[in-house]
């Protein structure tokens, strides 16, 4: 079992023709009057906390170039590092805060994963309403990090300051600075993609001055987990961070489950302060882990609501994965970020990176069926018998005992796989700020190019891996066998629609997008902004080799797709904003390069893409002298030839279902009090498939995945600050109401209440010492969701942290 060699194919493009087109039309136009500050420079001071100060009077000037009503403000105050309406986007195409963005944005800041002690993205986004993750199916495994947001697939919509992170794994956290979801279609943004919305990642990046941090955590589960940043000022302009992590642990509350795993970030930045800058970036993460694809969800009778296994007493811990099980991912990326401050008119920035990506995947996806007397289940035939296509009626039976569970998954699958990816993305843009007569413009152009592509290796097993207990399950499976594609080439899973059991499977495609936008001050106060992406997306895949039963075969799609967005926004005051927008998203079928093995097939191939449309209101106020951020939000998104993913074949089809989900969503963050810390949200949702178009789908139902309602709220409370007797308290609550698991409605999943809470205390200046405690009640919630299993969360776990900062 060995890598095939990556075919080279890095394509050169120029970008010379973009900077001297967007520096002329910026040359042509009037100077403003004023020179704008950049939101990140205005939101820095925010994010440490820094006292600003307004006399009786006073006429601050905002981003917008407009008064700021201050001239109540008489007294000294600080800004909260919780009030997250001030934190940036985090990439150059949105340079505008959160405050400013003329969409709802969820920010999970810094200080919040800090007293949360996270450890993963997972983690991290437990903080966002609307979000929910679910586990690969069928022959393609996927697993790794696979999100949806408000119901919509996001598993390729993760980003790195605005740079796509394609790669298929479990992301730690150990240098994030703080990150930012985008809700709603945003393809005028970032291409192609983001249904749902956007994930964005903003890294720890080099400041001037001298840093050093290492952290050490311990506790349930076996965890051990290390953490180390430093940065270090080479000279007046120059700065280097390093960041690096070592982590080992155990999952509480489920058998044989484990991740051991390792990284580091180096990076160097030059030009700080200056007119043009450049920080360089490399990231490395290895991690060997077993993939836990939960248990499966049943059915008590022919017409009875499926519920996960463990409602009906089944234990929690139960793994049902075999010792061959595992998931070993290798990832590399190297990101280089200019920032060019050509005039005061005009900013240019070019943002580029290269990744490489190894995993070798092995999982057992277990079933729990039930068919009529006499039928047989091939695929998990055990010397002529089935065992396991009686699993539910034996398991409800005065036996259940008797019931057994297949680990072939409804297809004989899925085998192991070994993949090698490598994606390479430049994003040229450019930011001027002028006027044109009376009128001020702020517009943003650029281009947008990256190919991807993968290479899978199938490997199978030399017979079918028996079925086990369902109340006791075993991972021994003694006597089996692994071998190549060429010496079990009739094993290999023989999927539909003509791929056949073939060995080798090959994907690339090719993104070229270019993107306009113009945001126009009707007065002081109004402005409307509009925009467009233009993409062409041309992809290709193939399946070769294994057996000769099913001939190769090659397909391909080639989309060129307009993304339209149009904003209207109203900014009576420098800390309040109301806004409309509406954006539109498309999503060829063949998106899902390296999250899925079977992007294309015959069907596929020529369909249509999915089209979704975002409408949306809102309102975004920062309070109390910036202490505390509030915003709502009214959506209706509507998503027309719904995508959908077959749970036995892992197959990705276009259906004509049409969903629209609409509702309400709520936050508050900062601090309320001295010392008293918060950060709430609250979503109120309408999931409803207005059009079954497919017979998997019920007409008026509920959209899988999507709960009506869902909040998160966390608190804490510092006493004595900076006595030898502090302490530092908190504490949430994590609520999310049952969710349907499939289209047609049959099978649900009930709601998940998490209790966390913390204490901390400061010690000799620059020592702490936490406990985190997850889970209070040790309640049974589910977290990865699937439409026939859901994986049990975390059990009742505690976890010390000892930290020094200099």
């Amino acid at each position: 079992m060995t890598n095939q060699t990556i075919r080279q194919k890095l394509r050169p493009f120029s970008l010379f023709t973009a900077s001297m087109a967007l520096a002329c039309a910026a040359t042509g136009a009037q100077a403003a009057a004023q020179d704008t500050p950049s939101t990140t420079s205005a939101s820095s001071s925010n994010q440490t906390g820094t006292t600003t100060t307004s006399g009786t009077g006073s006429q601050e000037q905002d981003l917008y170039n407009h008064s700021a009503d201050t001239s109540h403000d008489v007294t000294h105050v600080t800004a909260s590092p919780m009030n997250v309406l001030h934190e940036s986007i985090g990439l150059s195409r949105m340079p505008q805060d959160a405050m400013h963005t003329p969409q709802n944005v969820n920010v999970v800041p810094q200080v919040l994963m800090q007293q949360q002690n996270v450890k993963s993205l997972d983690e991290a986004l437990k903080n966002v309403p609307g979000i929910t993750a679910s586990v690969g199916e069928g022959e393609g495994g996927m697993a790794g990090d696979q999100f949806l947001i408000r119901g919509f697939a996001a598993q390729n919509d993760i980003y790195e300051n605005g740079l796509r992170d394609f790669g298929v794994y479990t992301r730690d956290s150990f240098y994030y600075d703080h990150v930012s979801v985008i809700k709603g279609p945003s393809s005028e943004v970032f291409g192609n993609g983001t249904t749902g919305g956007a994930i964005n990642i903003v890294t720890k990046t080099p400041h001037l001055g001298n840093s050093y941090q290492a952290s050490f955590s311990g506790g349930s589960g076996s965890y051990y987990r290390g953490t180390l940043d430093v940065n270090y000022q080479l000279n007046s302009t120059t700065a280097f961070r390093l960041t690096g992590m070592g982590n080992e642990n155990n999952v509480v509350g489920r058998d044989d489950i484990y991740s051991h795993r390792w990284g580091i970030a180096p990076s160097i930045a030059f030009g700080l302060g200056r007119k043009v800058s450049f920080v360089l970036e490399y990231f490395h993460q290895n991690d060997n882990r077993i993939p836990d694809y939960g248990v499966p969800v049943v059915y008590s009778s022919a017409n009875a609501i499926g519920r996960p296994v463990t409602e009906y007493g089944v234990k929690r811990t139960n793994w049902y994965g075999t010792t061959y099980d595992q998931d070993n991912s290798s990832t590399d990326m190297i990101t280089g970020r200019l920032t060019a401050r050509v005039n005061p008119i005009l900013t240019l920035y070019n943002d580029m990176r290269g990744g490489i990506f190894h995993r070798y995947f092995s999982a057992s996806q277990e079933a729990c069926s039930n068919f009529s007397s006499g039928a047989t289940l091939t695929n998990n035939t055990i010397n002529g018998v089935a065992p396991s296509s009686t699993c539910q009626s034996d398991f409800f039976s005065s036996n259940p005992a008797a019931a057994q569970v297949a680990r072939n998954g409804g297809v004989g699958g899925p085998e192991p796989y070994r993949q090698s990816d490598w994606s390479i993305q430049d994003v040229f843009s450019g930011v001027a700020r002028l006027k044109t007569g009376r009128i001020r413009h702020e517009i943003i152009g650029g281009f947008d190019i990256e190919y991807v592509t993968d290479h899978r290796q199938n490997y199978a097993y030399g017979s079918n891996r028996p079925s086990t207990s369902l109340l006791d399950p075993s991972p021994a499976v003694p006597g089996l066998t692994l071998g190549d594609c060429n010496q079990y080439p009739d094993r290999l899973v023989n999927i539909g629609n003509g791929v056949g059991r073939k060995c080798y499977k090959d994907s690339d495609a090719l993104d070229v997008g270019f993107f306009l936008s113009d945001q126009i001050w009707l007065t002081n106060y109004l402005s409307v902004k509009a925009g467009f992406r233009w993409d062409n997306w041309n992809s290709h895949y193939s399946a070769t080799g294994g057996s000769t039963a099913t001939p190769d075969v090659h397909y391909g799609q080639n989309e060129t797709t307009i993304n339209p967005s149009v904003s209207i926004m109203y900014t009576p005051r420098s800390n309040l904003m109301v806004y409309f927008n509406w954006s539109e998203s498309t999503t060829p079928l063949s998106m899902y390069v390296t999250n899925s093995s079977e992007p294309l097939n015959s069907k596929s191939a020529t369909a249509s893409p999915e089209r979704s449309r975002l409408y949306e209101v809102g309102a975004k106020y920062s309070a109390f002298h910036d202490r505390v951020g509030f915003t709502a939000a009214l959506f209706r998104l509507e998503k027309n030839n719904s995508i959908q993913t077959d749970p036995s074949t892992g197959d990705i089809s276009a259906t004509s279902d049409q969903e629209r989900n609409q509702g309400l969503e709520l936050s508050a963050s900062g601090t309320l009090l001295r010392n008293w810390m918060f950060y709430g949200t609250y979503a109120l949702y309408d999931p409803t498939i207005t059009k079954a178009g497919s017979t998997t789908s019920k007409q008026g139902g509920q959209i899988q995945y999507v709960p009506h309602n869902q909040a998160t709220a966390w608190t804490s409370y510092e006493i004595a600050p900076r006595k030898p007797w502090n302490m530092t308290i908190g504490g949430g609550i994590t609520w999310r109401q049952g969710v349907w698991l499939d289209q047609a409605n049959t099978a649900r999943v009930p709601a998940t209440v998490e209790f966390d809470a913390m204490v901390s205390h400061h010690f000799a200046d620059h020592w702490k010492v936490a406990m985190n405690a997850y889970n209070l009640d040790n309640r049974l919630n589910y977290g990865s969701l699937f439409s026939n299993r859901v994986t049990p969360s975390i059990g009742r776990s505690f976890l010390f942290n000892i930290s020094a900062q200099y």
